[in-house]
């Protein structure tokens, strides 16, 4: 499948173990930037094993994101677990003989890390079809994510010039500097890799005996007498856990001051003030008085919370206006072929010289312009002529307006999020922003075509499923190319990569999301689905106008105040818009990373505590989001969902909340220790 090796072991010997400092600077004038493995050095890299891995990995990952997705409303990249768990993989197999190279475990990296951006576009948009009352299938799950995963990447193709090479050292592309560095460091020993399976192991058992045994409870509760429906909680998860520590302790304590505005004031508020009130909008049965403090969060928080983060999302965009214009200006430039293609010239880049005989060099090497071409139109012909993607439309008419709206608005936010994420990282890439920009837009359209009915709306969505799905994935991929570029690999190798991985795991992201759906469903305590309930609450706002426009109001003018006080409006209002509960744990991680990095004696010892962390608290998210699925998949295989032996054993509630946090605690001392250890 690749070109035999030449000259590979002197190229080894030769070759750094580190990358060069100009990997994470402007080029000066005249300078060349020479990659951790040459232009002019020929080594195994698209290869099966490669390709097998980060298939593998990728369905690993992607369930487990579709999970975590469903249950807090954010997904984490996976770039680097997947890296760190296939030089692992790489390393059994040179024990038992075989062969592998850094070339190929970036491939593999660059198909697995695909199924996490698939998967945050689907569980982003598809449960509120199941929020409807609507039962997707299979297949139009299946096809809305392939269409989006490869708009996403043929869009991104023409960029890479401008922005991974031009751009070179101005945008740093966080997630691909960080992932060339661990495959580099991780190219001589794989132990790095342990973190991962021991958090991957021990997320798992905590999910068993919390959610499958059920013998100690999955969340904690403390009531506060002095606060009228005042309540604390603590969501007892590994992964949410392992999610605060990844995010890191100012967005953790951003997004915990969020939830806490709602259980400490919002909902004291309201029920100070509904005290003795009939029913209000929109609730029209229960009484302010009758609720439970969760019954006051789903009718009333629920719709403060989206017009926060609905308004947080926009003002995002709006604040990156610049660069989405420029970047849209430059991006239709590259599809038009009006930038130049020598470009990296400019700053003397190896890998846009050609090489001896005149070919372009391998590391210059991208898919052609034609071949994005044909494969946009072939999407855009299978979403208007095909029925599947957009089931609940009959019409082709109404398909082909509806397949415009995809591909207009996903050219436009694959170009800014492939931007974005240079600058400020695939965690911080606005994607919940970009899919209510394109679901206004689309609803909009809609509205004015008298398409209101369920049909509508449901067209609506998907169509926004799409677009979220190719922003996200457009950020993944200039990730990934940013890492292969300061690796030396070849750009066309990891586009094709790129594809295969969002085909391969287009179907387990979505039969996963079918078999939590049959289990636990979509609006449940175990999987509150939240961005997908944003998702349906903007659509029936513009198609219905039945939202309760004071309440979202209200939100809107906190996601403001936030702004303006320079508090991050978009983690703020997730706070707002989550439970306090799921906040907490996501909390304590992130306190636990700034603890643990503040005690370092030395910046080295820091780094590698901020490293092994990343890595378990990856596997936690893997290990708890991968047995939620296979609790699914066993509910759906036996009809029924596993009962567990229960927490009636450790007496009243009061005294089975203490025991869960006690055990919850025990477990965040293992992990500190796991990290102190050298």
């Amino acid at each position: 499948m690749s070109s035999k090796p030449t000259a590979n072991t002197q190229d080894d010997q030769a070759r750094s173990r580190s990358l060069p400092d100009s990997a994470h600077r402007p080029l000066k004038e005249g300078e060349t930037y020479h990659p951790y493995v040459a232009a002019t050095e020929v080594i195994p890299e698209f290869t099966l094993k490669a390709i097998g891995f980060g298939i593998m990995f990728g369905i690993l990952f992607g369930a487990a994101n579709a999970y975590l997705g469903l249950r807090a409303g954010l997904t984490i990249s996976t770039s680097i677990p997947v890296a760190v768990m296939t030089v692992a993989a790489f390393h059994a197999l040179r024990r038992m003989g075989g062969s592998a190279n850094i070339l190929e475990a970036n491939l593999a990296q660059t198909v697995g890390s695909a199924s996490s951006s698939v998967a945050s576009g689907v569980i982003f948009t598809l449960p509120a079809l199941f929020l409807w009352g609507l039962s997707p299938t299979l297949l139009q799950m299946t096809l809305l994510a392939m269409a989006g995963g490869m708009l996403g990447v043929l869009f991104m193709i023409p960029l890479r010039k401008f922005l991974i090479e031009r751009e070179h050292g101005v945008l740093p592309y966080p997630e691909g500097t960080a992932c060339a560095h661990v495959l580099v460091a991780n190219e001589s020993r794989g132990g790095h890799a342990r973190n991962v399976f021991i958090g991957l192991g021990a997320g798992a058992a905590y999910k068993a005996i919390t959610g499958w045994l059920q013998v100690l409870p999955a969340e904690a509760h403390l009531r506060l007498p002095f606060l009228k429906k005042g309540e604390l909680g603590m969501d007892l998860s590994p992964a949410l856990f392992g999610v605060g520590y990844i995010l890191g302790p100012r967005i953790a304590t951003t997004m915990v001051s969020g939830g806490l505005l709602s259980s400490l004031l919002i909902i004291p508020l309201i029920a100070w003030w509904g005290e003795g009130q009939p029913p209000l909008y929109p609730e029209t049965i229960m009484t302010i008085s009758e609720m439970s403090t969760s019954q006051i969060w789903s009718r009333y928080v629920r719709y403060i919370g989206a017009g926060a983060v609905a308004a947080a999302g926009i003002i995002t965009l709006v604040r990156s206006i610049p660069v989405m214009i420029e970047s849209f200006r430059l991006g239709a430039q590259e599809l038009r072929g009006q930038v130049d293609v020598e470009v990296g010239l400019k700053q003397g880049s190896e890998t846009d010289t050609a090489s001896a005989d005149g070919t372009v060099a391998r590391t210059a090497r991208d898919l052609p312009l034609k071949v994005v071409g044909i494969g946009i139109l072939l999407i855009g012909l299978v979403l208007v002529f095909v029925e599947a993607p957009f089931g609940a439309l009959n019409d082709i008419i109404h398909r082909l307006v509806a397949a415009v709206c995809v591909v207009i608005f996903s050219f436009f936010f694959v170009t800014v999020a492939s931007r974005i994420v240079g600058l400020v990282g695939v965690t911080s890439n606005p994607t919940s922003g970009m899919t209510i920009a394109a679901l206004l837009g689309t609803a909009g359209v809609f509205l004015v075509m008298g398409w209101t009915d369920m049909a509508g709306k449901a067209a609506a969505l998907t169509v926004g499923c799409v677009v979220a799905i190719a922003a996200s994935i457009a950020g993944d991929t200039s990730q990934d190319l940013k890492t292969g570029y300061l690796l030396g690999a070849t750009p066309r190798s990891q586009q094709i990569g790129e594809l295969i991985g969002v085909l391969t795991s287009a179907t387990f992201v979505c039969l996963s999301v079918l078999l939590l759906a049959s289990t636990f469903g979509f609006g449940s305590s175990e999987l509150p689905a939240p961005q997908a309930t944003l998702m349906k609450l903007v659509i029936d706002g513009v198609l219905e106008q039945s939202l309760p426009w004071t309440l979202v109001g209200i939100g809107v003018a906190i996601a403001i105040v936030a702004e303006l006080f320079r508090i991050p409006s978009l983690p703020f209002a997730v706070g707002v818009y989550l439970p306090v509960s799921t906040m907490t744990p996501i909390f304590l991680g992130g306190m636990l990373k700034l603890w643990l990095e503040r005690k370092s004696r030395t910046q080295e010892e820091a780094v590698e505590r901020r490293d092994k962390g990343v890595l378990l608290g990856s596997g936690f998210v893997g290990g708890e989001g991968l047995l939620g699925v296979a609790i699914a998949g066993a509910a759906f295989a036996i009809g029924t969902r596993p009962a567990g032996i229960g927490t009636d054993w450790l007496g009243p509630e009061w005294l089975a909340n203490i025991v869960g946090f006690a055990v919850f605690m025990l477990f965040a001392a293992w992990f500190v220790m796991r990290i102190r250890k050298t």
